[in-house]
Protein backbone atom coordinates (compact mmCIF):
# COMPACT_ATOMS: atom_id res chain seq x y z
CA UNK A 1 0.00 0.00 0.00
CA UNK A 2 2.95 2.06 0.77
CA UNK A 3 3.86 2.33 -2.93
CA UNK A 4 0.10 3.05 -4.30
CA UNK A 5 0.22 5.97 -1.66
CA UNK A 6 3.69 7.03 -3.50
CA UNK A 7 1.64 6.92 -6.88
CA UNK A 8 -0.78 9.08 -5.26
CA UNK A 9 1.81 11.27 -4.32
CA UNK A 10 2.49 11.69 -8.10
CA UNK A 11 -0.96 12.31 -9.20
CA UNK A 12 -1.31 15.27 -6.85
CA UNK A 13 1.78 16.54 -8.21
CA UNK A 14 0.18 16.43 -11.38
CA UNK A 15 -2.94 18.32 -10.26
CA UNK A 16 -4.68 15.16 -10.37
CA UNK A 17 -7.01 13.80 -7.34
CA UNK A 18 -4.38 11.46 -5.57
CA UNK A 19 -5.59 7.68 -5.96
CA UNK A 20 -2.46 5.34 -6.48
CA UNK A 21 -2.66 1.41 -7.41
CA UNK A 22 -0.32 -1.44 -7.62
CA UNK A 23 -0.30 -4.88 -8.85
CA UNK A 24 1.42 -7.39 -7.04
CA UNK A 25 2.11 -10.95 -8.55
CA UNK A 26 4.39 -13.40 -6.46
CA UNK A 27 5.27 -10.80 -3.75
CA UNK A 28 6.23 -8.69 -6.62
CA UNK A 29 4.91 -5.25 -7.74
CA UNK A 30 4.69 -5.74 -11.94
CA UNK A 31 2.48 -2.65 -11.99
CA UNK A 32 1.68 0.84 -11.38
CA UNK A 33 -1.10 2.95 -12.04
CA UNK A 34 -2.32 6.87 -10.83
CA UNK A 35 -5.23 9.05 -11.89
CA UNK A 36 -4.13 10.65 -15.01
CA UNK A 37 -7.50 11.79 -16.39
CA UNK A 38 -7.02 15.38 -16.34
CA UNK A 39 -3.59 15.14 -18.05
CA UNK A 40 -4.74 12.62 -20.45
CA UNK A 41 -8.37 14.33 -20.83
CA UNK A 42 -9.92 10.79 -20.84
CA UNK A 43 -12.76 9.65 -18.22
CA UNK A 44 -11.02 5.95 -18.29
CA UNK A 45 -7.68 7.07 -16.81
CA UNK A 46 -7.93 5.92 -13.52
CA UNK A 47 -5.31 4.12 -11.28
CA UNK A 48 -6.72 0.72 -11.43
CA UNK A 49 -6.85 0.82 -14.75
CA UNK A 50 -3.80 1.66 -15.43
CA UNK A 51 -2.18 -0.64 -13.17
CA UNK A 52 -4.73 -3.41 -14.68
CA UNK A 53 -3.42 -2.73 -17.90
CA UNK A 54 0.33 -2.42 -17.13
CA UNK A 55 0.14 -6.33 -14.85
CA UNK A 56 -1.95 -7.44 -18.27
CA UNK A 57 0.89 -6.48 -20.64
CA UNK A 58 3.21 -7.64 -18.17
CA UNK A 59 2.04 -11.35 -17.55
CA UNK A 60 0.90 -11.37 -21.14
CA UNK A 61 -2.80 -12.39 -20.73
CA UNK A 62 -6.07 -10.75 -19.52
CA UNK A 63 -6.88 -12.90 -16.89
CA UNK A 64 -5.21 -11.68 -13.75
CA UNK A 65 -5.53 -14.79 -11.23
CA UNK A 66 -2.81 -14.93 -9.03
CA UNK A 67 -2.34 -10.97 -8.67
CA UNK A 68 -3.71 -8.58 -5.62
CA UNK A 69 -4.37 -5.23 -6.18
CA UNK A 70 -3.39 -1.99 -3.81
CA UNK A 71 -5.49 0.92 -4.11
CA UNK A 72 -5.99 3.90 -2.07
CA UNK A 73 -9.52 4.42 -2.59
CA UNK A 74 -12.28 2.43 -2.71
CA UNK A 75 -12.83 1.23 -6.94
CA UNK A 76 -15.60 2.84 -8.96
CA UNK A 77 -18.04 0.73 -10.58
CA UNK A 78 -15.95 0.97 -14.00
CA UNK A 79 -12.74 -0.56 -11.55
CA UNK A 80 -14.77 -2.87 -9.94
CA UNK A 81 -15.98 -3.88 -13.22
CA UNK A 82 -12.54 -4.25 -14.56
CA UNK A 83 -11.37 -6.32 -11.25
CA UNK A 84 -13.88 -8.96 -11.95
CA UNK A 85 -13.34 -9.36 -15.87
CA UNK A 86 -9.69 -9.55 -15.20
CA UNK A 87 -10.31 -11.90 -12.44
CA UNK A 88 -8.16 -10.52 -10.05
CA UNK A 89 -8.75 -12.50 -6.21
CA UNK A 90 -7.84 -10.02 -4.31
CA UNK A 91 -8.24 -5.91 -3.77
CA UNK A 92 -6.65 -4.23 -1.08
CA UNK A 93 -7.90 -0.72 -0.46
CA UNK A 94 -7.51 2.36 2.13
CA UNK A 95 -9.56 4.83 2.12
CA UNK A 96 -13.73 4.33 1.56
CA UNK A 97 -15.21 6.22 -1.18
CA UNK A 98 -18.61 7.48 -0.25
CA UNK A 99 -19.78 8.99 -3.71
CA UNK A 100 -18.68 6.07 -6.07
CA UNK A 101 -17.04 3.38 -3.62
CA UNK A 102 -18.52 0.33 -5.50
CA UNK A 103 -16.69 -2.50 -2.79
CA UNK A 104 -19.59 -1.64 0.00
CA UNK A 105 -19.69 2.10 0.64
CA UNK A 106 -22.31 2.95 -1.95
CA UNK A 107 -23.15 -0.71 -3.56
CA UNK A 108 -20.71 -3.55 -3.56
CA UNK A 109 -20.91 -4.96 -7.29
CA UNK A 110 -19.37 -8.21 -5.92
CA UNK A 111 -22.11 -9.02 -4.19
CA UNK A 112 -24.10 -9.25 -7.54
CA UNK A 113 -24.36 -12.62 -9.15
CA UNK A 114 -20.98 -12.28 -12.03
CA UNK A 115 -18.68 -14.75 -12.33
CA UNK A 116 -16.55 -13.68 -10.21
CA UNK A 117 -16.07 -12.25 -6.63
CA UNK A 118 -12.98 -11.01 -5.17
CA UNK A 119 -11.75 -11.07 -1.58
CA UNK A 120 -11.65 -7.28 -0.42
CA UNK A 121 -9.90 -5.97 2.55
CA UNK A 122 -10.66 -2.10 3.44
CA UNK A 123 -9.18 0.24 5.80
CA UNK A 124 -5.24 -0.53 4.61
CA UNK A 125 -3.44 2.79 6.02
CA UNK A 126 -6.91 3.72 6.18
CA UNK A 127 -5.83 7.24 8.34
CA UNK A 128 -2.68 7.94 5.49
CA UNK A 129 -5.05 7.37 2.47
CA UNK A 130 -7.87 9.46 3.48
CA UNK A 131 -5.58 12.17 4.72
CA UNK A 132 -3.61 12.80 0.86
CA UNK A 133 -7.10 13.13 -0.41
CA UNK A 134 -8.50 15.78 2.12
CA UNK A 135 -5.22 17.46 1.86
CA UNK A 136 -5.49 17.64 -1.65
CA UNK A 137 -9.10 18.52 -1.72
CA UNK A 138 -8.39 21.30 0.41
CA UNK A 139 -5.95 22.98 -0.98
CA UNK A 140 -7.89 23.41 -4.57
CA UNK A 141 -10.31 25.36 -2.45
CA UNK A 142 -7.80 28.14 -1.19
Amino acid sequence: MKQALKQAELSALENEVPVGAVVVFNDKIISVGRNRRELKKNALYHAEIEAIDGACKALNGWRLPKCELFVTLEPCPMCAGAIINSRIPRIIYGAKDYKAGSCGSVINLFDLPYNHKPEVKAGVLEKECSEILTNFFKSLRK
